[in-house]
């Protein structure tokens, strides 16, 4: 019952939000009793810190697996099961607009597994240095959740109703090859940029 209305919180907290879902509605989405809500995570409040610490938990761990061997795997299944993580997905992008500071260190924690992957593949040989890791590290954790947060403007300009696993694949190879090759035949405009920045 625990897990059911945890599960049910996280699809009404992201669909709702925080203030507009009701434990009322929770209760009757996880099938339980408004008392049996309270009895099991005390306040409403508390219910969302366990939903943040599970969805963040989920995460991670889902982070570690695409940092691992069985990458392409992965992404494979999660892409397969766009659908079934979409409450997820939104609790997420939730959590990382809202005010309750769960959103922050969120991100926060985004920001400081991407410098360690960096650090990690520029040691491997597999990425490049560059000048300054945490200005790039803080970029691409927030290039990572912007599909999450401008998700509906995102899917419009793309040319749909909402993101979906179709869309998701449709990007992942344009957005490997800027990745990987870069998006400028020359160095003119870095050195540019170089004059006018540095000392």
């Amino acid at each position: 019952a625990r897990a059911r209305i945890r599960d049910a919180a996280i699809e009404l907290f992201g669909r709702d939000g925080f203030e507009r879902a009701r434990v009322r509605d929770i209760a009757e989405r996880a099938g339980v009793s408004a008392a049996l809500v309270l009895h099991h995570f005390g306040s409403k409040e508390q219910l969302r810190h366990a939903c943040d610490e599970h969805v963040t938990s989920a995460l991670f761990a889902r982070k570690e697996l695409l940092q691992g061997a069985t990458a392409a795997a992965e992404i494979q299944a999660w892409l397969a099961d766009f659908e079934g993580n979409r409450p997820q997905l939104t609790y997420i992008a939730r959590m990382l607009t809202g005010d309750s500071g769960a959103g922050a260190q969120l991100f926060a924690a985004l920001v400081a597994g991407t410098r360690q992957m960096m650090d990690e593949q520029i040691d491997a040989g597999v990425m490049r240095d560059v000048p300054d890791r945490d200005v790039v590290a803080a970029h691409l954790a927030t290039w990572g959740v912007a599909p999450l947060v401008l998700g509906q403007h995102l899917a419009a300009a793309l040319g749909a109703d909402e993101m979906s696993g179709e869309l998701y694949r449709r990007s992942t190879l344009p957005l490997m090859d800027v990745l990987t090759h870069g998006i400028y035949t020359d160095d003119r405009l870095f050195r540019t940029a170089q004059e006018v920045l540095e000392p």
